[in-house]
């Protein structure tokens, strides 16, 4: 069992930058595939980025690539989401997820566990 709580998520202006955070306890955090997914609106939960236990590597939606980073830090069980130059299409609910899987992967139903989602709202 993996419990994910996220943090950091809030109301900002079109082009501020936001930092999220997931905070995971449970089972070993560190040999876990770790993702961020958002879901807006009446809107189906879309992939935004994904990082590997080991290697660093990463994966990013092609709506946020250069402008979002995903990173980790396995001695605190967190993963981070840097989200940089904002637009009110980033609006939505983003959620943390886990993968016990050994290849990264953009689909929610790869992911085992989830958490209960942080609100990031930007205005024009």
């Amino acid at each position: 069992q993996v419990q994910l709580v996220e943090s950091g998520g809030g109301l900002v202006q079109a082009g501020d930058s936001l930092r999220l955070s997931c905070a995971a306890s449970g089972r070993t955090f560190s040999s876990y595939i770790m993702g961020w997914f958002r879901q807006a609106p009446g809107k189906e939960r879309e992939f935004v980025s994904t990082i590997s236990w080991n290697t660093g590597r990463s994966l990013y939606a092609d709506s946020v690539k250069g402008r979002f980073t995903i990173s980790r830090d396995n001695a605190k069980n967190t993963v981070y989401l840097q989200m940089n130059s904002l637009k009110p299409e980033d609006t939505a609910v983003y959620y943390c997820a886990s993968s016990a899987g050994v290849t990264l992967s953009t689909r929610p139903t790869r992911y085992d566990y989830w958490g209960q989602g942080t609100q990031v709202t930007v205005s024009l």
